[in-house]
């Protein structure tokens, strides 16, 4: 071999390690929020989720995208969505770990949290097939609003078996569910919704409609069933819409086309016209909006969630690289300037983390006040602030690659595919603006305030920076008159609870780095601009990927 085709310094794809063993970050959130909770199934998770196999089934899936399919070769109309196999195995996978719907009937401690970390891990490996999982997720409690429906498909919602085929809702082993919301012309504004539920009679699901219209986005179109919103004469309602009826028959729900989007290639999004489709009411009629604000406020958990998920797995690949390569005599992680980047993406990974797994806490106790108004007020929060620093945080992790992070090919193909996936979540289920005029809706009730308040309070002392954030932020709620600095006060509220979450689960040196560096000014406008005086090295070790 002539010397100039032998292969030097290029570092070897991180697989075949256990993505849960590995993240210090993730476990001690767990401790924190949950300490009671048994980490062996989830342990189980992260060694699988990291096997080279899996990884590669996740790069076939996005290679090999979705396909439509309208028509049978007869003619007749089908509407049906083909998948690569390495999709099914995918999907098997979330099932079996119950990412889909496990809070729902386990009786164990924490299974929102459980679920939330077992969510992180997947996303790790492949987020696009978390999709129909997180909305199977959001959409089992809604159909508690109609006892019947709920009596015949709640079983086959928590099943843990996955069943692609397209058969009546009977015949399998499990399902799964979509939501359709938007339209064309409202987008997040589904009051502006023109598709129309004509009554229809009614029969052993209750009363059903058919609907006449269109959704501009309804992802994951193979699912067994949707919920859907539509004009009814009451106003916006909320429908049960199967894709075979109760006598096998297939439902008019017409695929038109596939969304060709930017990423999440391995999730089929699509835009359908319903042809007097039969749908059942769920819920009251005319109180669609108040159903599908609380389906979103679980999804919008997982949108935090996915995200900080991305966060890590960039993280990893970024630490795993530059351990191995080497550049002007030493390897880039012994580099000073590679050091001072690695720590921030640290800081803000293990943040992000804190933040989102402290909000799926909350979702474990809604019974206890404090928590309920938590929710309310860390989901907007978290949504907002995480995943608007998804696609910084994947520019500057890919960039730690320097041009193998932006190929397509083998393992640092995996950056690439993180770079496109980070603003699908700051997108779905509301962008930044909604989400921050939510927070404002939220802070204007005297007890939510007074929740932050407390939220905050043991971390009083810790940081001369925290505490004047803390102190702060009573009055600028109390004096906010305007819109235009929601975000700011979205963004200021993230990080007081952040630091706060850090503060309590987290070693020092990682608590006063994010603070010097967020809350005091000891940084600059990009990753990679701590202060000199952060102990670089230990933050570094407690985020690589591989512990020893």
């Amino acid at each position: 071999m002539d010397a100039t085709h032998e292969v030097l310094n290029q570092p070897e794809p991180l697989v075949d390690y256990n993505l849960f063993a590995g993240n210090r970050a993730l476990r001690d959130a767990l401790k924190f929020n949950a300490p009671q909770l048994e980490h062996g199934a989830l342990h189980a998770l992260g060694a699988e989720l990291g096997e080279a196999q899996m990884q590669l089934h996740a790069r076939l899936a996005n290679v090999h995208g979705p396909q439509l399919r309208s028509y049978s070769r007869l003619g007749h109309r089908i509407d049906q969505v083909e998948f690569h196999p390495s999709y099914h195995v995918l999907m098997k996978s979330a099932c079996a770990a119950g990412l889909h719907a496990s809070p729902w009937t386990d009786t164990d401690v924490s299974p929102h949290v459980r679920r939330a970390a077992g969510f992180m891990l997947f996303t790790e490996l492949e987020p696009s097939t978390l999709c129909p999982i997180s909305m199977t997720y959001a959409a089992t409690p809604a159909l508690r609003g109609n006892a019947a429906i709920y009596s015949d498909w709640g079983p086959k919602l928590a099943s843990r078996a996955y069943d692609p085929v397209l058969k009546p809702w009977g015949e399998k082993s499990g399902v799964t569910m979509g939501m359709g919301m938007t339209e064309k012309q409202g987008g997040s504004d589904v009051r502006a919704n023109t598709t129309q539920a004509v009554p229809d009679g009614q029969d052993a699901w209750g009363r059903r409609f058919r609907i006449t219209g269109h959704k501009w986005f309804l992802s994951a179109p193979m699912c067994d069933a949707f919920l859907v919103l539509a004009q009814a004469p009451s106003g916006l309602t909320c429908l049960f819409l199967p894709r075979i009826l109760p006598d096998g028959s297939l439902n008019a729900i017409h695929i038109q086309r596939l969304k060709d989007k930017l990423g999440n290639k391995a999730n089929a999004s699509s835009e359908v016209e319903f042809h007097q489709a039969s749908a059942w009411l769920v819920g009251e009629e005319g109180r669609g909006v108040p159903q599908i604000l609380e389906m979103g406020t679980m999804t919008r958990l997982d949108c935090a969630l996915g995200t900080s998920g991305l966060m890590r797995q960039a993280l990893s690949i970024a630490l795993d690289h530059t351990a191995q390569r080497y550049a002007f005599g030493k390897r880039l992680i012994e580099q000073p300037l590679m050091r001072n980047v690695l720590a921030d993406l640290a800081l803000e990974s293990e943040a992000s983390t804190a933040l989102a797994i402290r909000l799926a806490r909350a979702f474990d106790h809604p019974c206890e006040p404090h928590e309920a108004l938590m929710a309310r007020l860390l989901t907007p929060i978290a949504k907002f602030w995480i995943c608007k620093r998804g696609s910084l945080f994947a520019q500057e992790a890919m960039e730690c690659l320097g041009g193998n992070g932006y190929v397509e090919e083998g393992g640092e193909g995996i950056m690439a595919r993180i770079y496109r996936e980070m603003p699908l979540n700051s997108i779905w289920e509301g962008a930044g603006n909604i989400m921050a005029l939510d927070l404002l809706r939220a802070l204007r009730k005297a007890d939510v305030t007074a929740a932050l308040v407390h939220e905050v309070a043991p971390v009083k002392g810790a940081h001369p920076a925290l505490d004047r954030l803390v102190a702060a932020l009573p009055a600028r709620v109390e004096e906010m008159a305007t819109e235009v600095e929601a975000r700011r006060l979205a963004q200021d509220v993230a990080l007081a609870v952040q630091a706060s979450l850090l503060y309590q689960s987290a070693p020092a040196a990682v608590f006063g780095a994010f603070c010097d560096s967020r809350l005091d000014g000891n940084w600059g406008h990009t990753f990679g601009t701590l202060g000199a005086g952060v102990d670089f090295g230990a933050i570094i070790a407690r985020a690589m990927p591989r512990q020893t």
